[in-house]
């Protein structure tokens, strides 16, 4: 069956990102790392391949050893649907620490609240009240 996974490329920083995010969900854990060993290509000790999940939903990711001239853009963000007022105030808070605001939590004409943040990591988050029903 073909699935659909997100894959995030980091620079060194792939576990301390894993570690961040899946203190932030509930029902959230790394599901496996590979590190780099001695004399491989990239950093030893460093994310060759890993995979976690966020509320069950999982992501790949790797430290690419690499160097680029590209990192994370807002043109592809996460979006996390959230249940309640306290969680959205709360992943915005902790999200936006060291990041980037690029839209205030507030009310919008398409959201009760909604925010956006590039995080410290450079990944990018619509967080989104759920409408109640």
């Amino acid at each position: 069956m073909q699935r659909v996974t997100t894959f995030l490329m980091f620079e060194g920083k792939a576990e301390e990102a894993m570690n961040f995010y899946t203190s932030l969900f509930e029902n959230s854990r790394i599901l496996s790392i590979t590190r780099y060993g001695p004399n491989e290509a990239g950093a030893e000790g460093t994310v060759m391949h890993a995979t976690f999940s966020l509320s069950g939903q999982e992501f790949m990711c790797i430290d690419s050893y690499v160097k680029h001239g590209f990192t994370f853009t807002p043109s592809i963000s996460l979006y996390v649907s959230c249940e309640t007022e306290e969680e959205t105030e709360r992943l915005f808070g902790k999200l936006s620490q060291g990041g980037q605001i690029l839209m205030p939590l507030d009310r919008y004409p398409f959201s009760e609240k909604f925010g956006w943040v590039c995080d410290q990591y450079g990944v990018s988050w619509q967080l989104n009240l759920a409408k109640r029903q």
